[in-house]
């Protein structure tokens, strides 16, 4: 979902050989049309491979992202480091933000994540404030209080400071995006379909294995 348009530029990749045969199947990606390029790279932990989905709960097009995106980060290589980093863009949208730091900060992701993406878009539900949020926890056997403690916590707090630093710094304008490596950006809606998108990922983390 855009906050308003991508620019895009109109330059080719090169160094990609040995791409997934996933990736290769509609062609090798291109900068301009299937990713593009941060403007100035985002620092990263040495190491591994990192790949951040900047998402937001509230949006439609991420709730369909997730279990195509879910699947696929369940199979990646032990070098790879994928995060999820919640976006918000309107003051509104920053308990769900919270939401998810609090259940991230409790270990409840695998339990929780799903139900906050099915509560809003299938079930309809409200979850515009804390107090939404406190009201439906306890309909999935979460605990609302502690769950209501985090997100009011210290720690979510600088989570919350380092989300937006984090997607400045990427230039973040719509959701759902995937970055790699401080270098690229991806998306189902740049690439063309959640498949695609995850190929042309596929192939910007080997490139950046190579180094």
């Amino acid at each position: 979902m855009n906050r308003r348009d991508w620019m895009l530029a109109s330059a080719g990749f090169a160094g990609l050989a040995g791409l997934p045969l996933a990736a290769l199947a509609q062609g090798a990606p291109q900068e301009g049309r299937d990713f593009k390029r941060v403007e100035t790279p985002v620092p990263v932990p040495e190491g591994k491979v990192e790949v951040v989905e900047f998402f937001g709960y509230w949006c439609p097009h991420c709730n369909a992202f997730e279990p195509t995106l879910d699947a696929w980060v369940k199979k990646l290589p032990a070098h790879v480091n994928f995060r999820r980093l919640p976006v918000a863009f309107t003051p509104g949208q920053e308990p769900l933000q919270k939401l998810y730091y609090a259940i991230e900060s409790l270990g409840q992701v695998d339990a929780l994540h799903r139900k906050v993406f099915a509560a809003l878009h299938v079930d309809k539900k409200r979850l515009n404030t804390d107090a939404d949020i406190a009201a439906w926890l306890p309909t999935v056997g979460a605990d609302a209080t502690k769950i209501g403690e985090a997100m009011k916590s210290f720690a979510v707090a600088t989570k919350l400071r380092q989300s937006k630093q984090l997607s400045d710094a990427y230039r973040i304008e719509g959701v759902p995006t995937l970055g790699i490596q401080g270098r690229w950006m991806t998306s189902p809606g740049m690439a063309g379909s959640a498949e695609r998108a995850l190929a042309v990922a596929d192939a910007l983390i080997a490139q950046s294995k190579k180094g």
